[in-house]
């Protein structure tokens, strides 16, 4: 992708990358932070289209402007307060470990606009948060698991042990048990976002325990390339973005992670005047959550379970997270009937029965 790069002050040290030509410091200021590189095939590679979508949509009205591979933590407090001094109108923060950087810069930039995907913090007026509801793309792809894994067991790589994952982990396993009671679960925990390196690690692991269905909550496209080695004996699913370059197998599906309408929503509520804060958490019928195409290797038959599960959930007839369902310990969690509240969702620190092992503190 083309670009030319801006150096940010000396005494940061950072570099930021503005997209287009230079344009005039009165046009609206779009910011994005992210935890990747842009070009890693999936989480931070889908913001960056968002933020393309902005700049395609309102043209010379926008400048975007994003810095790439920014640690969460301290990294991205001065990251943050170098884009508000630098004339940012909104910065987008796009992974959960920005939260509190994002507050704490909000706090001190009251006429700047801060975003923040996946959080739930709104410590200051100028903060809003926003979230996709992946679970209910997880529950698509656990049918296909359930139904396509001939050794009874499926696999999952988890990044970090945050509620947005663990209800993942959650939907994937209920609705793999669903359609195929003898299914068993093993996750392996890679501990970051995007580590090429260990994410291969993780799917690998996988593999030799057996497993032959493998769905990751990390960026990159390791796991699928792992999966690809094994001639067609291992499938698995793209991750935030389509990652289109392996089908049709392994990948056989994916979940896209579909940034762009928002982005150009809350960029162009500030351009007209009518920006407030918010609290956005939007799934497939929304069109944040985009199930990719259901590839050949699957049949028929599974292809159109799978797509009328998808649009069960997306027409508001089904809920994933749909009782009875009991906790890991077997207490219970969910009556029969009874759908699970977002609150229950967004602070999700338990397994559901049937899976085994521990969630890492």
């Amino acid at each position: 992708m083309k670009r030319r790069q801006l150096l940010a002050t000396a005494a940061l040290g950072l570099s930021m990358a503005f997209g287009g030509a230079a344009l005039a410091q009165d046009k609206t200021k779009a910011c994005f932070v992210y935890v990747g590189p842009i070009g890693d095939g999936g989480w931070t590679f889908q913001h960056h289209q968002g933020a393309l979508d902005v700049q395609k949509t309102f043209g010379d009205k926008v400048e975007i402007a994003w810095q790439e591979n920014v640690p969460e933590g301290a990294d991205a407090e001065r990251v943050l307060t170098q884009m508000a001094l630098g004339g940012c109108d909104i910065i987008f923060t796009t992974s959960f470990g920005y939260m509190d950087a994002t507050n704490a810069v909000a706090k001190k930039f009251p006429n700047v606009k801060f975003e923040h995907a996946t959080g739930f913090k709104r410590e200051a007026p100028n903060v809003s948060t926003y979230n996709a509801r992946f679970y209910e793309g997880r529950a698509v792809q656990g049918h296909i698991a359930g139904k396509m894994t001939k050794s009874n067991k499926i696999g999952y790589i988890g990044s970090f042990p945050i509620p947005e994952v663990v209800m993942g982990i959650n939907s994937y396993y209920l609705h793999a048990k669903k359609v195929n009671p003898d299914v068993e679960l093993s996750v392996v925990w890679a501990f970051t976002w995007f580590d090429p390196a260990k994410e291969a690690d993780a799917a690998k692991a996988l593999i030799d325990q057996g497993v032959d269905v493998i769905a990751s909550h990390t960026d990159s496209t390791a796991p699928l390339a792992e999966a690809a080695k094994t001639g067609g004996k291992v499938i698995g699913f793209g991750q935030a973005s389509d990652m289109a370059d392996y089908k049709p197998s392994p990948r056989v599906s994916s979940i896209i992670d579909n940034w762009g309408p928002y982005y150009v929503k809350r960029v162009g509520a500030l351009l007209d005047g009518t920006y407030a804060q918010a609290d956005a958490w939007e799934g497939i019928a929304g069109g944040e959550v985009l199930i990719g195409e259901i590839t050949d290797a699957i049949p028929a038959d599974v292809k159109a379970e799978a797509e009328a599960l998808r649009d069960s959930i997306g027409a508001g007839t089904y809920h994933p997270f749909t009782g009875p369902i009991n906790k890991q310990d077997g207490s219970p969690w969910l009556a029969e009937g009874a759908t699970a509240p977002d609150g229950d969702l967004l602070g999700m620190n338990f397994y559901v029965e049937g899976i085994s092992g521990e969630i890492p503190k």
